[in-house]
């Protein structure tokens, strides 16, 4: 060895960490103004026109959703279409129409005209929505009665949705806009079967896409407008007051000592940092350039390094309290609140990050990787970030856990921070603030854009029906099996991540899928019911309408397998009746659920499963891993998203008791274990060939629903396997032999 490479690992990890803070310093260096996302705070003010104007309209729209969330309370359609206009203007400055052209005089002034003229058309169609209403009902029988100035702002809104989020996301969005519109203009009329529906006049296709609940400026604007845009500005906020650093140091106190420490710090340094970030790219982009080196110099592969910060990053948007955007949605498609999809999405937060533990722990023993010498800690950062991360977070936790509003938590807790941080070296002071306030604006714009732009698809979904022919199909794909059904969902979730963030994904696919899949967990009680025999003459008079047999058996009882088919048999016009007849509503709310949350869990699994991953290929930038390669092994340690859904599906995960929920997660890490083993080829220690058969049982009992018994016998399996697994020592060696360097793990090639 030379003598470089006898340095001990305390001198590597702060090596590789110095530079990859370096890294982020150059990251950070460039161009200044607008044109790069940076809102350079002194830049702007040392040139007022554009930058300067700029940067008062960007603080002030902050302003002003902290303002109208708080104490003005706009109407809806007021407070959505100035949102949309505001970031409308962002998202036309920051992405020019003239790429290449971007930074020229007139390309800027022709940007910032094209953005004031899409806000003005904004406010325009909340101020015209009365006189819209009154010169409609005066002429009874006709459509919709629109003026030139209506005609010429709608059609410019929709053209600015098409437009912006095309710059912002790519052409996949866009092009659904225009078949989904198309759709309901003239092309549903000439589609077959399920999928024809009837042409509207375009008056009406433009007052339901503007006006309507489910359009650009209805429920779906309301989420962005009402809860995400505060939640990015609260990220903003813990970033720029240092709680971001506190993440990374406190991760490395809790996790560091462990074996394989560092890798233990990126999955919890990324489960708090998806507290902040709205992103997985961005999580893993933050805490991946200081996390993946720290795991390479400790001896783990880059590739591992690499698909380990990639799914813990991607974690991020499934830990609570914040979620991403998704748990904004499933409050407004259930009617569930906020803190109760947050207390049931704990449990299985904590199941999928001791997933990614489990392969890490795993790693760590096959390649015998040792406990960290050194993670240097940097206490001035712990301490100075501490108080402006856990009292503002806490803050926010407890309002929303309460039965608070997002949007107060949210504002409440942006208050709380900036209270907190005079005592603290990190004060926010104005200028902070006014930083703080840029960076949220610019992080929201996307979202903001792309969801209007979605409520366009909605529009077009819920008007023609479509959905419920998606719906059948599925069904009829599906055979009555909850599995397929399963599986066709997540080929479709991971079809439409290819081109889709994952929010927007999660939303396309819940607008289709969800209700389908909610009535078939629904049909298991039905089962039981059909089964145990249906008394009530109303009730089993529902079934006549079914073709088969087995209806006159419905009042005296059948056999499970009599029920399943009968149930099976049922119309899906039918079957939509008979639910909510023999189902409570509250029941049926928890499937509803039950079913947003699995396909959003699957929604996720995009930004780790080839042939498009983007976080698994951004973590392969910094880790120096082909991206491919990274894809697949980040989809590989990424496996609990795949998991944890068919957990909801056949458990009272979602909806049981407090007792039944611990049972479940608990009993459910024993087998997600022995999948970890199964998939790695090793344990505490290598594996005989002919434990697989009894890791699969083990792992398999230990999933087992609400069986106690059971759950505890597959879990004595597993452990035993462990322990068994260990005598033979890590790294197929035994326990006398001598330990491996992370130098020479690192030569012994990229492994299984």
């Amino acid at each position: 060895m030379t003598s470089s490479s006898k340095q001990p690992d305390s001198i590597v990890t702060k090596t590789s960490e110095s530079a990859a803070i370096a890294d982020i310093d150059a990251a950070a260096a460039g161009p200044h103004g607008f044109r790069d996302g940076a809102f350079d705070l002194e830049y702007s003010l040392a040139r007022l026109w554009p930058y300067g104007l700029t940067l008062v309209f960007i603080v002030g729209f902050g302003l002003w959703h902290i303002a109208t969330n708080l104490y003005l309370n706009e109407p809806g359609i007021w407070q959505n279409a100035i949102h949309f206009g505001g970031f409308a203007f962002l998202a036309a400055i920051t992405v020019s129409m003239l790429g290449s052209r971007a930074d020229r005089k007139w390309v800027i002034a022709l940007d910032v005209t094209y953005g004031l003229i899409v806000l003005a058309a904004a406010a325009w169609i909340a101020h015209a929505e009365n006189g819209l209403y009154t010169r409609t009902l005066a002429q009874t029988g006709l459509t919709w009665q629109f003026g030139p100035i209506d005609w010429a702002a709608g059609l410019i809104v929709i053209f600015a949705a098409i437009d912006l989020t095309r710059r912002l996301t790519g052409w996949i969005i866009p092009v659904l806009i225009i078949v989904a519109m198309s759709y309901i203009l003239f092309l549903g009329e000439w589609m077959p079967g399920a999928f024809r529906a009837a042409s509207l006049p375009v008056s009406d296709v433009l007052f339901r896409s503007l006006y309507n609940d489910e359009g650009m400026f209805g429920i779906i604007t309301t989420i962005s407008s009402e809860n995400i845009a505060l939640f990015m500005i609260f990220g903003a906020f813990l970033v720029v007051s240092g709680a971001s650093d506190f993440v990374i140091e406190f991760a490395k106190i809790v996790a560091g000592r462990f074996r394989g420490g560092s890798a233990f710090v990126a999955v919890f340094a990324s489960a708090l940092t998806g507290t902040i970030s709205g992103s997985a790219v961005a999580n893993t982009a933050s805490t991946g350039v200081i996390t993946i080196p720290l795991m390479k110099a400790n001896g783990f592969r880059p590739i591992f390094a690499a698909g380990v910060e990639a799914s813990a990053s991607t974690g991020g948007q499934i830990m609570p309290p914040i979620m991403g955007a998704g748990a904004f949605v499933m409050v407004s498609y259930t009617g569930i609140d906020y803190g109760t999809i947050v207390l049931y999405s704990v449990v299985p937060a904590i199941m999928y990050f001791m997933s990614i533990a489990f392969i890490v722990r795993v790693e760590a023993m096959k390649f015998n990787i040792g406990v960290e010498q050194a993670n240097i800690v940097d206490r001035q950062k712990l301490l100075a970030g501490a108080l402006n991360f856990v009292l503002p977070l806490g803050v926010m936790t407890y309002m929303l856990v309460s039965g608070r509003t997002p949007s107060y938590a949210a504002c409440l807790a942006i208050a709380t921070l900036i209270v907190t941080s005079w005592f603290t070296p990190n004060k926010m002071t104005l200028k902070k603030i006014c930083e703080a306030l840029m960076m949220g604006m610019k992080t929201a714009t996307m979202t903001a854009i792309l969801l209007v732009a979605v409520g366009l698809i909605n529009n077009a979904v819920t008007t023609s029906g479509v959905a419920n022919s998606f719906a059948l199909m599925i069904a009829q794909w599906s055979q009555g099996s909850l599995i397929l059904a399963l599986l066709l969902i997540a080929l479709a979730s991971l079809v439409l991540g290819m081109g889709l963030p994952v929010t927007a994904a999660y939303i396309v696919l819940a607008i289709l899928s969800a209700p389908a899949l909610a009535g078939m967990l629904a049909d298991g009680l039905i089962v039981d019911q059909l089964v145990a025999g249906i008394s009530d003459p109303i009730k089993a008079a529902m079934f006549a309408l079914a073709e088969s047999p087995l209806v006159a058996k419905v009042a005296t009882g059948m056999t499970p397998e009599e029920a399943q088919q009968l149930v099976g048999s049922l119309p899906f016009e039918l079957a939509v009746v008979v639910r909510p007849a023999l189902i409570d509503p509250a029941t049926m709310t928890t499937f509803l659920l039950t079913a947003h949350l699995i396909i959003f869990w699957l929604s996720q699994d995009s930004n780790v499963t080839p042939p498009v991953c983007l976080a698994a290929f951004t973590a392969a930038g910094i880790a120096g891993s082909p991206p491919m390669a990274t894809g697949f092994e980040s989809w590989k340690i990424a496996k609990g998203l795949y998991i944890v859904p068919l957990v909801f599906a056949y458990t009272p995960m979602i909806g049981g008791t407090l007792i039944e929920v611990v049972q479940i997660g608990f009993f459910s890490l024993f087998g997600m274990y022995a999948f970890t083993v199964i998939v790695q080829r090793h344990s505490e220690g290598p594996v005989a060939w002919w434990v697989y058969p009894i890791l699969v049982a083990g792992g398999a009992a230990s999933f087992w629903p609400m069986e106690l018994e059971i759950n505890v016998a597959g879990a004595m399996t597993v452990v035993s396997v462990a322990v068994l697994s260990a005598r033979r020592g890590p790294g197929g060696r035994e326990r006398d032999s001598a330990p491996v360097t992370p130098a020479e793990t690192l030569k012994g090639g990229t492994g299984d």
